[in-house]
């Protein structure tokens, strides 16, 4: 324990007394409720959109309680003094100050890491963990815990382990991650936003650069927790068998994740066909690879699956794709009319292209009637080709009935044979 805590608990003490106690409890008491009261008032007045950003308003929800409360305490300590000893108020005034600085930091790491989630929902405890601590710091029986935390622990070989150790190693394991993730955060932000590099190479170099700096956090965490790093050999074994047995498809889906971001085959955005999914690349990680269909769906597809099965990439060398569209006409119908028909009705749409421009063949002669089929050319899949064959079969029907072309449907004629005719 300091001199500066240890004279802090002696005026504490010795100054104590009913009446003094009770003024200041009072003091304390009041300054939370009102505290808690603004606080409460500030969050219901503000608006949740406008000019006020939601970081703002964020920060007033989580430091607007401790800050305001630490700013009435230090109003009614001043005004205490003159009358009474404010002995409570002087250990209220250094843990409402922590309570407000571990809540603003809390709060920044949250708009740091923003897809944090353990971060957000941990909250709570991490702050409660931390002002616990310096409440025992400052109250000077933090030596005391600590000794007993070490007490109790257990042995392992060479190796003594304790509850202050686990809770060391815990802290460091924390701090060590945050600070990594927080590079890897910033790194990955300015690779991410260099238009001169490809997307898959900014892709593999941001899982790299993630997966150094988890690898040096866990190094530098174990030796701070006071842990052997030669254990890691032992780990590392197991980690090798584990994989030979049990992981060989997911070290196989990460090992093909690489090969694809690498070679540069698939980009996010592409429109592909695996194993009859087709849809447009919205994700691309290194275990698997997100297609996001026309119907909203989304099929997540491991990347072993992309190296050993046939893909097919319709936008791999240029987003330029072809669309057929089928029409059978009657025997009895026009059918230079019909054709010329159909090819107006394809360039009268914004999404077909005129170069390569749209062509119409006589696919074969049916059953029923004469088939037809009309490529056409668009540049933008990822837009869907169900509401593009609509539109253009719907002006082709209209154009059909003002031109008296028929749709033929399916027919069959039936004879009656009469068996008592002779031949």
């Amino acid at each position: 324990m300091t001199s500066a805590t240890s004279n802090l608990f002696v005026n504490f003490f010795s100054g104590l007394e009913i009446s003094s106690a009770l003024w200041q409890i009072t003091v304390l008491i009041v300054s939370l409720l009102l505290a808690l009261g603004i606080s409460y008032w500030l969050r219901t007045r503000l608006p949740k959109t406008g000019n006020i950003p939601e970081i703002r308003i964020s920060a007033i929800y989580r430091i607007g309680f401790p800050l305001i409360a630490l700013l009435l305490v230090l109003i009614g300590r001043d005004a205490l003094k003159h009358w009474h000893s404010v002995n409570i108020l002087n250990i209220a005034v250094p843990l409402l100050f922590a309570l407000t600085l571990i809540r603003l930091i809390i709060h920044v790491l949250r708009k740091v890491f923003k897809s944090s989630q353990w971060l957000e929902s941990s909250e709570h405890f991490i702050v409660l963990t931390v002002w616990t601590g310096f409440a025992l710091h400052l109250t000077g029986y933090l030596p005391t815990v600590m000794n007993t935390m070490d007490s109790l622990g257990f042995q392992i070989g060479k190796q003594r382990v304790s509850l202050l150790l686990i809770l060391s190693g815990i802290l460091s394991f924390l701090f060590t991650m945050l600070l990594a993730m927080w590079i890897a955060n910033a790194l990955e932000h300015r690779i991410m936003v260099k238009e001169k590099l490809d997307m898959n190479l900014r892709v593999v170099l941001s899982k790299l650069i993630r997966a150094c700096l988890f690898v040096s956090g866990i190094l530098i965490a174990l030796p701070l927790a006071g842990i052997d790093i030669t254990v890691l050999s032992v780990f590392s074994g197991a980690l090798g068998v584990g994989i030979g047995f049990g992981l060989q498809k997911i070290a196989s889906n990460y090992i093909s994740g690489f090969i694809i971001l690498l070679d540069r085959a698939i980009h996010p955005g592409d429109m592909l066909t695996v194993d009859n999914c087709y849809g447009k690349v919205s994700q691309l990680t290194t275990r698997y690879l997100v297609l996001q269909n026309g119907d909203g769906t989304e099929s997540i597809i491991p990347n072993e699956t992309l190296i050993s099965s046939p893909v097919i990439n319709h936008t791999y060398t240029n987003r330029k794709v072809r669309l057929s569209i089928p029409v059978q006409i009657s025997y009895q119908s026009n059918l230079h009319r019909a054709m010329e028909i159909m090819k107006q009705a394809a360039l009268k749409h914004p999404r077909v292209l005129t170069d390569p421009e749209a062509k119409v063949f006589l696919k074969s002669f049916g059953d029923f009637g004469i088939n037809l089929e009309m490529g056409v050319w668009i540049e933008d899949p990822e837009e869907g080709r169900l509401s593009l064959c609509s539109d253009i079969n719907m002006e082709i029907w209209n154009e059909f009935q003002k031109s008296g072309i028929e749709i033929p449907y399916p027919q069959q004629e039936i004879r009656m044979v009469d068996k008592n005719s002779t031949c």
